[in-house]
C-alpha cells in the first residue's frame, strides 16, 4: 500500500512482495521523481527503488467498475525482448476510497515522439538506422 498521499515528486511508496510458494516476504521502497505522462485512467511516473537503486515505471491506473481492466493479464502474459517487463504490482487505495493498480516496469527513458521532435526541432531527418532500428 501507498504510504501517504498520491506519488508526488518525493513521496515514498512501499509495497510488499514475495510471500508465496515458501518465499520470504520483503518490502520494497521507491522515491517518486517525476511524472512523465498521464492519461484518462492514470500516471506514469519515474521512480527509483531505494533498496537497489534501480530506476523503474510506475503506472498507477484507477480501477473503475464500469470498465474491464486487462491491462496486468496482458502485462503478466507478455514476454519479449521488445516490450517493457512487467517486475511486479500491487494495490492502493486514496482517502476517497478509490482502488488504484500499480503497474511496476522496467524504465524506458525515451519515447519516439521525444526522438523524433529532437529530429524535427534540429530540422534534420532521423537517420536510416534509427528509423529501422525503431520499426523494427
Amino acid at each position: 500500500m501507498i504510504e501517504g498521499n498520491d506519488p508526488v515528486t518525493g513521496h515514498i511508496i512501499s509495497t510488499t512482495i514475495g510471500g508465496k510458494n515458501g518465499e520470504p516476504k520483503k518490502t520494497i521502497s521507491y522515491m517518486a521523481e517525476r511524472v512523465v505522462g498521464t492519461g484518462s485512467f492514470g500516471i506514469v511516473f519515474q521512480a527509483k527503488c531505494l533498496e537497489t537503486g534501480e530506476t523503474v515505471a510506475i503506472k498507477k491506473v484507477l480501477q473503475d467498475k464500469r470498465y474491464k481492466n486487462r491491462e496486468l493479464q496482458i502485462m503478466r502474459s507478455m514476454d519479449h525482448c521488445n516490450a517493457v517487463s512487467l517486475k511486479h504490482c500491487f494495490f492502493s487505495t486514496t482517502s476517497r476510497d478509490e482502488l488504484f493498480l500499480n503497474l511496476v516496469m522496467e524504465f524506458v527513458p525515451e519515447s519516439l515522439h521525444r526522438v523524433l521532435k529532437h529530429y524535427s526541432n534540429m530540422n534534420q531527418r532521423m537517420p536510416l538506422i534509427y528509423v529501422k532500428l525503431y520499426i523494427w
